[in-house]
């Protein structure tokens, strides 16, 4: 049953455009259109064979500094896959080990591999909130989303902002930096 929702939910998201952008994030200065980029949200197991869900992400040229931003979007600053599978990830990471959460997830119809896995629960990403949903925890991400398709009865694709706000936009969120090991800043203890 939860697969059923979880796959629906990710399924509902492919090809969107997310095209909003008020202001450069850097400087404040207009933004002009780019192009549009298209990003990997999603590999579900469609069947026997595997299935890619993509969005699509605007690209804005800064008028004053130059920069390019991307638009509003479903993903975790430097992070290549969409926020809910990561916020599955970071999950189901908090009780079980990423082998098997990994594991689970293909069971689900979702593939990520266990190195990725490893990686997303290690990142510093803000508490996920969750339900518990038949004994196992469901980020809400994937709850808001699933409710959205249920709601739709496939008869209407999803809107950008709708998207943005079941998965609590984590482009707009700034996840502070894996911290660094540098034995140069270690204390020494020894005496002089």
């Amino acid at each position: 049953m939860i697969s059923d929702l979880v796959l629906a939910a990710l399924a509902s998201c492919d090809g969107i455009l997310f095209d909003a952008g008020n202001v450069c994030p850097r400087c404040g200065g207009d933004l002009s259109g780019y192009d549009v980029k298209e990003k990997q949200f999603a590999i579900i197991r469609d069947g026997e064979q595997l299935k890619t869900i993509h969005v699509r992400v605007k690209r804005f040229r800064c008028r004053h500094c130059r920069q390019i931003c991307l638009a509003d979007q479903p993903f975790y600053p430097d992070i290549r896959i969409g926020a809910p599978v990561v916020d599955l990830c970071v999950t189901l990471g908090e009780t079980m080990h990423s082998p098997r959460v990994s594991s689970c997830l293909e069971e689900m119809g979702i593939i990520v591999d266990r190195w990725s896995v490893r990686n997303y629960v290690q990142r510093n990403i803000p508490p996920v909130p969750s339900v518990d949903m038949f004994g196992i925890r469901v980020p809400r991400s994937i709850v808001s989303l699933s409710s959205l398709s249920m709601g739709t009865g496939g008869s209407r694709r999803f809107e950008a902002l709708e998207v943005l706000e079941a998965c609590n936009y984590p482009s707009g969120k700034e996840i502070p930096a894996m911290p660094i090991h540098d034995p140069s800043t270690s204390l020494n203890l020894s005496p002089d």
